[in-house]
């Protein structure tokens, strides 16, 4: 409805009444038209406002914008230079002017032009220097605060404007500069001359500027005469040049995808992709001031992230890092030596060494690699920060201290016997200990600083999977994004060794966590600081008192003897230290990680670039590495002392245990715990081994409250009373009877899975009747490991066993009596995962002695004929 018709529309109301139709619906006509009126005036004045809004804005950003067409005189000034963190070694310098060799477009290989196109602006030929959807996107993700979005979706044009005329400062005005000028650049320059430009003017890492001197420094070739993969090795680059050139296989992944694009987009064909993704990815490196290089590196990409390639690359920064330049070459050589001689004995060709400042989360020694400069390791890639590893057993003792945290204590005691876990996945999970052998009752310092895999499975358990995931994630681990089952705590999880290693500084300064910090400060070429790392209190991921606890456990060697002996490699000859060792399967990854109070330090010894079985006693690698270090680096020092720990006040006693048992003091006339109100003469000690695991004893989620009054109710619980049972029967079978007795509660007082074998007996049949006491078995066994072993019982006696394919038995049951008999059959992978089945049968073969038997004197002599 317009003013136009307004009339029309009054005569048409009018005559409506001479019809009849009533006052009401006159209202009603009359209602809407006001209405509608209102809409359109309030549409039109908002329109009017933020037109002269918007033209407003546009000339505000427009004021004091550069001339496009100055773009050729854009030049760098100084050199960016990285320090240690005293100022005075230089640790890395970017050269004093640009590289750059501007050519033209037609000495460019098209290869390049098209690789460009295709990842950074598929529809360059089409826009006229922005795309309006993605400047919306840009600027609602810098509002927002979403930093990934806030160069996302630039043209070609809008980045080179970026890089040669306004810089990368990230914000909402930057992106409406930079739109104008795109428009008003493409206005003055065709599509070719923009092209040239930009390939002329574009950071390829370092000092390299412009594809004709990323080519000749990375390839040392011409532009002109690029290959398919080299040209989109170069257009990966130009996403973040620091980030790819410091990991050498995200540079290949993102080649790959360049390649990709460059296919479905039609540059080139699938066989032509398809041949330059099979290419390998070689780089010329850059000579020059290069120490402590995987450092640097990290650095350089954290300064990237933060004020952009250009004035990281050419703004003349003085950079002052954290890193020790004395602790780093101590590092060095120490890495150098140790791993030079692992290589040629123990397969283990690389290693890697950080160690960080407790109190402050600053990064003090970043070694990535055992050499920089070797091809055959994949040097370049910091194993440190960027490797994916599993950490082994130096993950349990994040999950002991969550234990304690829950209520459980150092001197919490449950047994170590072969025990079957049900998994959230519905399979079974049987771990086995490193030393394959079974430790009965132990304390959970003891299971901890032995590193026995059972009593850490059941630990986890009692924990909690989500409550142990939760817990972690207080102490900086970012990676755990996938479901590993109990396995977790045996370090089933990929982790890197940064994290790492900060985790366990975060232990050394009494629970608290300090993000780690590369970074004291920054100045620009002016001398004006423009950051400065300023200390915090960090987070608390522990209680004091819990961060102590769990030290004491680190720290006593006592209780690691009877697996490392006594003043191992992880123990220090002047001061006292926390450690802890880490070794995965097939011992391919080897760690060792420990702390003092003002000092933590991570070492992982392993082979690049694929992973292998390391040799000999790998396990002492990464420790020898550690120990040398933490020996020199505190050499200087005056030795520290830790926190003492609080006291177990827990009266239970399966919280209250000791190596070998429960040990009490009995009130030998009421057989209760003696107290300080029993008499001397009435005390005994007495050990008990339970004859329950701890599951009876405790509610898992209350394990200092009363004791469950449905044990059975746990899902685990049936599974470890069989363990124990087993264990038990074992032991009496071997000739060494074990005793379970329950122990006193009351006071004298005046009031992991999928690595699970196959089984499956094939012979005899169940409820088979035998005539001869040859016994036969045949079975088909298999797992995903690998089948190490079948054992064969008989009434739980064992008859035999069998290492080879196809894992028969032939078994001459010489006493066996006649009747039913039950034939048990194990098989077991070498980490001791585990299949039973149980066959009955029936013996009717009557006795029937061996024509002969063998004597155990001396067989007479014959002399021939």
């Amino acid at each position: 409805m317009t003013l136009f018709n307004y009339k029309k529309h009054r005569s048409r109301v009018y005559g409506a009444i001479n019809k009849n139709d009533g006052v009401k619906k006159l209202k009603k006509h009359w209602i809407g038209w006001s209405i509608g009126r209102k809409l359109i005036f309030v549409f039109l004045i908002l329109a009017a406002v933020g037109f002269i809004f918007g033209t407003g804005v546009i000339l505000w950003a427009s004021r004091d914008l550069p001339d496009p067409n100055n773009l050729a005189s854009q030049q760098v000034a100084q050199s960016t230079k990285i320090y240690d963190r005293t100022g005075t070694h230089l640790l890395y310098e970017v050269y004093q002017d640009q590289k750059r060799t501007i050519v033209d477009l037609n000495h460019i290989s098209p290869w390049i032009v098209k690789a460009t196109i295709a990842v950074e602006d598929k529809y360059f030929y089409e826009h006229k220097g922005i795309r309006i959807l993605s400047i919306l996107r840009a600027g609602f993700n810098d509002l927002i605060g979403h930093k990934g979005g806030s160069g996302g979706g630039s043209t070609i044009t809008q980045q080179l404007v970026k890089n040669a005329i306004i810089g990368n400062q990230r914000n909402l005005w930057r992106k409406i500069k930079e739109a104008i000028l795109a428009i008003r650049l493409e206005r003055s320059y065709s599509k070719e001359d923009i092209l040239k430009l930009y390939l002329n003017q574009i950071p390829f890492g370092s000092t390299n500027y412009g594809v004709e001197t990323a080519a000749q420094s990375y390839f040392h070739k011409s532009a002109n005469d690029l290959t398919i993969p080299e040209a989109a090795t170069l257009a990966a680059l130009i996403q973040a040049p620091t980030h790819y050139l410091a990991n050498l296989n995200a540079l290949r992944e993102r080649r790959d995808t360049v390649l990709r694009l460059m296919f479905e987009q039609g540059y080139i064909t699938e066989a032509q992709k398809n041949d330059a993704q099979q290419m390998a990815l070689q780089l010329y490196q850059n000579k020059g001031i290069f120490d402590a290089p995987h450092f640097v590196l990290y650095v350089k990409q954290l300064l990237a992230d933060q004020f952009g390639e250009n004035l990281l690359d050419t703004g003349g920064l003085k950079v002052i890092t954290t890193l020790d330049y004395d602790k780093q070459k101590m590092a060095e050589a120490i890495v150098t030596k140790n791993a030079d001689t692992f290589a040629k004995t123990a397969n283990a060709n690389n290693a890697a060494l950080t160690a960080i400042d407790p109190k402050t989360g600053q990064i003090l020694v970043m070694v990535g690699s055992r050499d920089f400069n070797n091809v055959d390791i994949n040097g370049q890639f910091n194993v440190v920060t960027l490797g994916q590893l599993q950490p082994g057993s130096s993950m349990k003792p994040f999950v002991y201290t969550a234990a304690f945290e829950k209520g459980f204590t150092p001197d919490t005691v449950f047994y170590d016997v072969k025990t079957d876990f049900d998994q959230r996945n519905g399979q079974k999970y049987s771990p086995r200990n490193y030393d394959g052998l079974e430790h009965g009752l132990v304390t959970m310092r003891k299971a901890l600083q032995g590193s026995l895999n059972i009593p850490a499975v059941k630990t986890m358990y009692l924990v909690g999977y989500d409550n142990t995931i939760a817990f972690l994630k207080r102490f900086g681990y970012t990676t755990l994004n996938g479901d590993y089952g109990l396995s977790l705590v045996l370090g089933g999880a990929n982790i890197n060794v940064l994290e790492h290693t900060n985790a366990y500084a975060t232990l050394a300064d009494n629970g608290v966590f300090h993000p780690t910090a590369s970074i004291l400060q920054v100045s620009d070429a002016n001398g004006q600081t423009i950051y400065q790392w300023q200390p915090t209190e960090g987070t608390v991921a522990v209680t004091p008192e819990l961060a102590a606890t769990i030290t004491s456990v680190l720290d006593d060697d006592q209780a690691r003897q009877y697996i490392f002996g006594a003043k191992s490699g992880l123990t220090l000859p002047d001061r006292p230290v926390a450690a802890k060792t880490g070794t995965t399967q097939n011992s391919q990854d080897v760690w060792t990680m420990g702390y003092v109070p003002s000092l933590a330090v991570g070492v992982w010894v392993g082979h690049t670039p694929k992973p292998e079985a390391l040799k000999g006693t790998s396990s002492k690698l990464a420790g020898l590495i550690w120990n040398q270090f933490m020996v020199a680096a505190t050499r200087s020092t005056t030795p520290e002392q830790f926190p003492i720990p609080p006291a177990n006040t827990s009266t239970k006693p399966v919280l209250l245990g000791s190596d070998g048992g429960i040990k009490l003091n009995i009130d030998t006339l009421t057989g209760k715990i003696a107290t300080s109100s029993t008499p001397d003469n009435l005390i005994a000690q007495k050990t008990y081994l339970p004859p329950h695991d701890i599951l009876f004893y405790v509610n898992k989620d209350d394990p200092q409250g009363p004791a469950p009054m449905n044990p059975a109710d746990d899902p685990q619980y049936q599974n470890w009373e069989d363990a124990l049972q087993s264990w038990v029967s074992r032991a009496s079978a071997s000739g060494t009877p074990i005793t379970l007795e329950e122990p006193p509660t009351e006071y004298d007082t005046t009031q992991s899975p999928e690595l699970t074998p196959t089984l499956n007996v094939t012979s005899p049949m169940p409820g088979a009747v035998l005539n001869s006491r040859q016994i036969s078995a045949t079975v088909t066994a298999s797992a995903p490991r690998g089948v190490a072993e079948v054992l064969y019982y008989i009434d739980d006696v064992n008859v035999g066993m069998s290492h080879d394919f196809p894992f028969g038995l032939n078994y001459y049951a010489l006493k066996l009596a006649k009747g039913q008999h039950t034939l048990k059959v194990i098989a077991e992978d070498d980490l001791g995962n585990s299949a039973i089945a149980s066959v009955p049968f029936d013996l009717e073969a009557e006795f029937d002695p061996p024509s002969f038997e063998w004597s155990d004197t001396n067989p007479l002599a014959f002399s021939g004929s």
